[in-house]
């Protein structure tokens, strides 16, 4: 029987990382700042300098919300820290088990954010991460997995750390629904596409603020990550769908993750209106054909979105690593945290439990190729 694979999991970047990084680079690595505690900041009062900008940046145009740096005064009283910096493996081990899933699939946090517009330093800074992860999953035997980091801007050196990332235990290549000024179905990307189709890699689209002139449009404490987190995902879908970019490369996989699945039903009206299809095509048919699998989170109408999507192509991770700040509760969760989503979803009553187990274990594992 296949494993529970939680399909999205997280890890809070340490300072240590930057161990990983080249030493030419050093004088450049990221470093953390502390503000006052009663500035405007409030709880997050630690952050990254990273080439001159701060991450997380809670307030402002341009902003993001991120568990990272774990020194912030709203993330590092908890007993988890360590665990979130995937540092103390035996504990992240322990609530994986926790969590009932054997296998944990690794995104970034710090990741999530547009950090530098130099691109020697972008790629270095993601050698850095990509490197950390994967001495982390010598570590971990098997049990965690990781989705590797190319520094999209340089395709030569995307495809170099690609093809490290499948020698050490990577499962999937990481996107923002935007990268830089880019859409995914420009051809710009293709040389990735096809390196990844080569490796057996999917594109594993996670919800995430890569294109700076959209961050800086809106106000993060009006917007939160609405507007240039989750959106993107959702033009992805439907431009890679338009341009039937899945057609060009047929045996690339593509999973859109944290992004829920409830837009579904709506992008592909809107996108009937832009390809011609036979009606058919329309549902479970085409993640079929083009490889592609989405994630849900588990208040939503599963029965419903499975109309659309179908039973093979639905995934659920417990988004572990991004719980509640300031709580002592390993396993709390806040509603994007689905910590407890393994006896949830067996104890539906609305679906087989046939397709509980499909979703927890044999979709995630035909995604990822765990």
């Amino acid at each position: 029987m296949a494993l529970v694979v939680d399909a999205d999991t997280h890890i809070a970047e340490p300072p240590e990382m930057w161990n990983f990084l080249d030493p030419a680079w050093h004088p450049r690595r990221p470093v953390v700042v502390e503000v006052p505690p009663d500035t405007l900041y409030g709880g997050v009062d630690h952050m990254w300098l990273i080439d001159g900008q701060i991450a997380p940046k809670p307030a402002g145009r341009g902003g993001n919300f991120l568990v990272t740096p774990t020194s912030q005064s709203n993330v590092r009283d908890r007993v988890d820290v360590k665990s979130r910096e995937l540092l103390d493996l035996t504990m992240r081990h322990e609530d994986m088990l926790a969590t009932n899933c054997d296998v944990q699939v690794v995104y970034p946090t710090l990741f999530l954010a547009f950090l530098t517009h130099d691109v020697a330093y972008e790629v270095e800074l993601a050698k850095a991460y990509n490197r950390y992860l994967a001495d982390v999953w010598a570590k971990a035997e098997g049990w965690i997995r990781w989705v590797v980091i190319p520094p999209l801007r340089d395709i030569d050196a995307s495809i170099a750390e690609m093809r490290f990332g499948k020698e050490h235990g990577a499962c999937g290549v990481f996107f923002r629904g935007i990268e830089g000024d880019r859409t995914l179905d420009d051809p710009y990307f293709f040389p990735v596409y096809e390196e990844a189709q080569a490796l057996g890699l999917p594109i594993t689209i996670h919800q995430g603020q890569g294109a700076p002139a959209l961050n800086n449009l809106v106000d993060i404490r009006r917007s939160h990550t609405f507007t240039h987190g989750r959106l993107p995902p959702i033009v992805a879908f439907r431009n890679l769908i338009a341009n039937k970019i899945p057609e060009l490369f047929p045996n690339v996989r593509w999973g859109f993750i944290e992004t829920g699945a409830s837009w579904i039903p709506f992008a592909m009206y809107q996108l009937r209106g832009t390809l011609r299809a036979d009606e058919n095509f329309w549902g479970p048919k085409l993640f079929d054909k083009y490889n592609m699998w989405i994630s849900y989170e588990v208040e939503e109408d599963l029965p419903y979105l499975m109309n659309y999507i179908g039973e093979d192509h639905l995934v659920v991770g417990t988004d572990y690593g991004h719980h509640t700040p300031g709580t002592t509760d390993r396993l709390s969760a806040d509603p994007s945290a689905q910590v407890h989503l393994v006896s949830q979803m067996r104890a539906r009553d609305d679906i087989s439990s046939a397709t509980a187990e499909k979703i927890l274990r044999d979709n995630p594992s035909a995604l990822y190729g765990v």
